[in-house]
């Protein structure tokens, strides 16, 4: 055996017995009655330390499972905002108008001495005889837009869209005005678009409002081109308009 080997089991051996002895000493002074207190108070808090460590591990769980929500939170709020951010940039132009019927005055801004005033209501004005409804095209609203397959959308936007219903509208409006007019009040221009509206009647469109391309190019400023086809087809599939066609007219009828 090398000197190298012998003098590493010495140490090792002189370790384990120095170990041994620290065991005994220690051992020793557990029995001498002025240690066993301070061993008994060291044991104690040792107790103590461990109840604090079991309190401090089920905290740091619960700020884990803090966070981990939180983080959640985080998430559904960057969602939420990118939804509004997205609803900000595509508001509609096309909004129905509000209108207040009266005003509400707070009791408190009323001063008791004044003698209430209790106006009366006016009259109701009796419309026209001859006034009548003109049924309108509603504009189409963004869940149905973004319903319509996309090749059939191609670039068109939800606002050109709108855009056009709010023109062929005005057409539709601008027909019936003349028909619902007494033929009596009609100038010669009138009265030949009224010919041309009767003749274009036909059974299928009696009592359902409808234009056709020549009313589309009398009252507005579209072109019909392949684009405003392509709309048509969009209108057909949100159901705002269908096709009656004969005597080599198409009629755009309106659902």
């Amino acid at each position: 055996m090398a000197s190298s080997d012998l003098e590493q089991l010495c140490s090792h051996v002189n370790e384990k017995i120095g170990n041994i002895k620290k065991t005994l000493s220690l051992r020793n002074c557990g029995q001498e009655p002025t240690l066993k207190a301070v061993l008994n108070k060291i044991g104690d808090e040792i107790i103590v330390v461990n109840e604090l460590l079991n309190k401090l591990e089920l905290e740091i769980q619960y700020q884990e499972q803090t966070n981990n929500s939180l983080k959640e939170l985080c998430e559904s709020l960057e969602e939420d905002y990118k939804d509004v951010e997205h609803l900000k940039g595509n508001i509609p132009s096309h909004l129905p108008q509000v209108t207040v019927a009266q005003s509400c005055v707070k009791g408190s801004d009323l001063d008791p001495e004044d003698p209430i005033k209790v106006e009366e209501p006016e009259p109701i004005k009796k419309p026209p005889k001859e006034q009548r409804s003109i049924k309108e095209m509603p504009f189409i609203t963004c869940d149905e837009f973004n319903g319509v397959p996309s090749y059939m959308k191609s670039r068109l936007t939800y606002g050109q869209i709108n855009d056009v219903i709010k023109e062929m509208n005005k057409a539709v409006i601008s027909k019936y005005k003349i028909l619902h007019q007494p033929k009596k009040s009609m100038n010669s221009v009138a009265r030949n678009l009224y010919h041309r509206f009767i003749d274009e009647e036909t059974k299928d469109t009696k009592g359902r409002y409808f234009i056709v391309e020549a009313d589309i190019k009398e009252f507005t400023t579209l072109k019909v081109d392949k684009k405003f086809h392509v709309l048509l087809n969009i209108l057909r599939h949100c159901r705002r308009l269908s096709e009656v066609r004969g005597g080599g007219l198409t009629r755009y009828v309106i659902t």
